[in-house]
């Protein structure tokens, strides 16, 4: 889903809710009203303050008052986006139109508005937050493959084994050496698809082609052709991945 749908998606969920919550509260004396015309009165307001706010927050965000503090900046938006409501809802009432009503009626909308734009706020920053670190979290074995040199970094990555100190990498477009402790590969390596299969191999759980029996010990055949042992303190871990 695009950024654009998603801000859009969880912006409309947040002025749906507001506008059935002060429908039920009858918020500003409009529990004189019936459920369905209160709750029309509210779908107007959060509409209208709603199709303002995409229009005036970018433009304080990115504008004017981008060097004020967070909170300021929200309470500039509120204000912003309270006037065409305010305008609209003068509009519609059937009462007598005076700078002093008109005030307010200002008053009111902007106490509500800042209340959504704070809520809204709220949920577009957690939702941000989200997608930011989903998106500069790497990928534990792409991170790992970083290390290998350049035309391996495309490559599937197929198991690790420890020699001496150097690991000997085993992707589907061949092997290579690094200098690296093993225990410090399956550090980063934690959280990937795969598992310590021996004191000096991991596996990677879409490595592996087929198993079989070596002298009675349990050797996993890799796509690539080689073996990686299993010693019996990690065959049941082994067996539980389903990889024999």
């Amino acid at each position: 889903m695009s950024d654009w749908l998603r801000r859009g998606l969880r912006g409309s969920v947040v002025l749906v809710g507001a506008a059935l919550l002060f429908s039920w509260f009858g918020v500003y004396d409009t529990y004189r009203l019936d459920f369905v015309p209160r709750f029309g009165f509210w779908m107007l307001t959060m509409v209208v303050g709603g199709t303002s706010a995409a229009v005036v927050a970018p433009w304080v965000m990115n504008g004017p008052a981008r060097d004020l503090p967070h909170w300021l900046r929200g309470i500039v938006v509120a204000a912003l986006v309270s006037i065409p409501i305010t305008a609209v809802l003068l509009l519609i009432n059937d009462g007598p139109l005076s700078i002093r009503v008109a005030i307010i009626q200002f008053g009111y909308v902007f106490v509500v508005s800042v209340v959504v734009t704070s809520v809204m706020w709220y949920f577009q920053e957690a939702g941000d937050v989200d997608a930011d670190d989903a998106k500069t979290t790497p990928d534990p074995v792409v991170r790992f493959l970083e290390r290998l040199p350049v035309k391996y970094r495309s490559a599937e990555l197929y198991a690790v084994s420890a020699e001496d100190h150097y690991l000997r990498v085993h992707t589907s477009l061949g092997e290579d050496l690094i200098l690296m402790r093993f225990s410090d590969a399956m550090k980063e390596l934690e959280g990937a698809a795969g598992l310590q299969t021996h004191r000096s191999w991991w596996v990677a759980k879409t490595g592996v082609a087929d198993s079989r029996r070596d002298a009675g010990k349990l050797v996993l055949v890799l796509k690539s052709g080689g073996e990686a042992s299993v010693s019996r303190t990690y065959s049941g871990a082994v067996k539980e991945a389903g990889l024999v």
